[in-house]
């Protein structure tokens, strides 16, 4: 083809290229003309997209991976909720039921709005949020009895011993709520307003110390939930539940959890309503008593929860030798955090920070309840080593690079050494992400700042010395008190004729060396 030719051999392809894509376009022809070109069909394209996994947003926080602290509670190693069962449905996911949030100025009159002032606006609006509470938590309390503990009890799912472990004592908490909304609603005004509120909640929140035995067995309540969803009964009937519309999407522990995160609000509320009252209100006092007798309960609650999640997993250790019990052990009455960890070799284990010590497990089943069997010996917090190790690094001789050859296998490492004598150990553990080994970083530091403290004031009580008289008096000095004491009583007991047969000599010396000083002169 020469040069001059090639224009019109371009015109000419785009003009068969037009005539093609009217051919395709036009469902006349197509019917009358059947290309002879390979086409691919609709079904198999289809097919082929459906084998594209969906993309999923990852979460900000991942709750399973978060660490526990006493009144917080976290999945152990137990097949997820959502995972695919040979004895599940496949049935379209229902419409879900969502609560819509109601807000005062929407509820009631809005003229009455143009009446008060921007502050007492957002004042009502949290005395109203106080009250809307109280209504979503009964609401919830009753769903949870009537959807799930009275079917599963009726269809035998569950023994009614079972169901009184997992569900506690959530039947008294529903007329304990249902005290506080009826009180609130009888001071709301007729335009949906209410001027006091102070001195119901001071003469009302001590009944939540009843929530003292519930939030104290909310730790057996969901080791045994998470061991009974695998019958495939009980978790064929959560599976059902978790597709109805009344579920709202939560399963059942975020029903029994939700007294729980209820309880924790309280003081955010109050201090809301707080914030938005006046300082001359009568309400002002009232709300500041409240603000502490709410702190008080839950700071006390608290602690019975960690001392009993704490005696909860220390019944449940199981020692390979008695050399491994530790009197650290048995004295501790909170767990700082514990969860899943790996070690250089990629092996499971159930490590717990305790006050003073740490332990390193191995999960087990014994008797048909999740154990956790001792690694290694204790190793005391006051003692540890803690050390954090970058992504990719190696330290200390390279024992992490031999065990990986994934550099992705090698993230997240940090590691915890004790050395006492012939007794050392060394341990390389991996967290699950970066923010989990961080938490780890962070209460292990805590932890042993708390232990180096508190042996810092034994050894200083220990310093001094309580006499009869009751005055403290330093160690040193008492020591030296001591050393007087002995001497003057070692003096008044020296024999007298020892004592004159010293003089006599020193007499004697005396005289010569007078003669001798005599002769000197002379």
């Amino acid at each position: 083809m020469v040069a001059k030719d090639y224009p019109f051999y371009l015109s000419a392809k785009r003009a068969n290229l037009a005539l093609e894509a009217q051919t395709v376009t036009s469902p006349a022809k197509e019917t009358e003309e059947p290309s002879n070109k390979r086409v691919k069909s609709l079904s198999r394209v289809t097919s082929l997209a459906s084998l594209i996994p969906p993309v999923r947003a990852t979460p900000l926080k991942r709750f399973s991976q978060t660490l526990q602290r006493s009144i917080s509670f976290r999945s152990e190693s137990r097949p997820e909720l959502f995972s695919p069962r040979p004895w599940s449905r496949n049935v379209p996911p229902a419409n879900t039921k969502r609560r819509d949030s109601k807000l005062w100025s929407e509820t009631f009159d809005v003229c009455v709005n143009h009446m008060l002032t921007s502050k007492e606006i957002k004042r009502q609006e949290a005395i109203f949020e106080l009250s809307q509470g109280e209504e979503d938590l009964i609401e919830d309390l009753k769903l949870a009895k009537k959807a799930y503990h009275d079917p599963m009890l009726k269809l035998s799912i569950m023994t009614e011993q079972e169901l009184n472990q997992i569900f506690g004592t959530l039947d008294s908490l529903i007329p304990l709520h249902e005290d506080l909304l009826r009180r609130l609603q009888e001071v709301r005004k007729p335009d949906g307003s209410t001027e006091h509120v102070g001195h119901i909640l001071v003469g009302w929140l001590p009944c939540l110390n009843s929530y003292d035995s519930y939030c104290s067995n909310q730790v057996a309540a969901k080791a045994l939930l998470d061991h009974k969803k695998q019958d495939h009964r009980v978790q064929d009937f959560l599976q059902r539940c978790l597709e109805s519309p009344f579920s709202r999407k939560l399963d059942l522990w975020n029903f029994l959890d939700i007294p729980r995160s209820r309880l924790v609000k309280y003081p955010l509320l109050l201090r809301e309503i707080l914030r938005h009252t006046p300082n001359d209100h009568p309400d002002q006092q009232h709300l500041e008593e409240a603000i502490n007798i709410i702190q008080g309960i839950v700071a006390e609650i608290n602690i019975k929860t960690g001392e009993s999640e704490c005696q909860y997993y220390k019944e449940r250790l199981i020692y390979l030798e008695e050399g491994q019990r530790d009197s650290l052990i048995d004295n501790s009455r909170a767990v700082c955090c514990h969860g899943e960890l790996k070690n250089n070799r990629g092996v499971k284990l159930h490590v717990f920070l305790f006050e003073e010590v740490l332990v390193i497990t191995r999960p087990v089943s014994h008797n048909e309840q999740l154990c956790y069997q001792l690694y290694r010996q204790p190793i005391p917090v006051r003692e540890l080593l803690l050390e954090d190790l970058q992504d990719g690094e190696v330290r200390l001789g390279g024992s992490l690079r031999g065990a990986f050859s994934n550099n992705e296998r090698i993230k997240n490492f940090f590691r915890v050494s004790f050395k006492n004598g012939s007794q050392s150990q060394t341990h390389s553990l991996q967290a699950n992400d970066s923010f989990n080994k961080q938490q780890w970083l962070n209460c292990i530091r805590q932890a042993k700042e708390k232990a180096v403290c508190a042996g810092k004031a034994a050894g200083l009580e220990a310093h001094f010395l309580v006499p009869a008289n009751g005055r403290r008096v330093p160690q040193g000095e008492a020591a030296l008190e001591q050393m007087e004491q002995s001497d003057c009583e070692s003096d008044c007991s020296m024999d007298t004729s020892e004592l004159s047969a010293d003089c006599e000599r020193m007499e004697q010396a005396n005289s010569c060396e007078s003669e001798k000083q005599i002769e000197t002169n002379v």
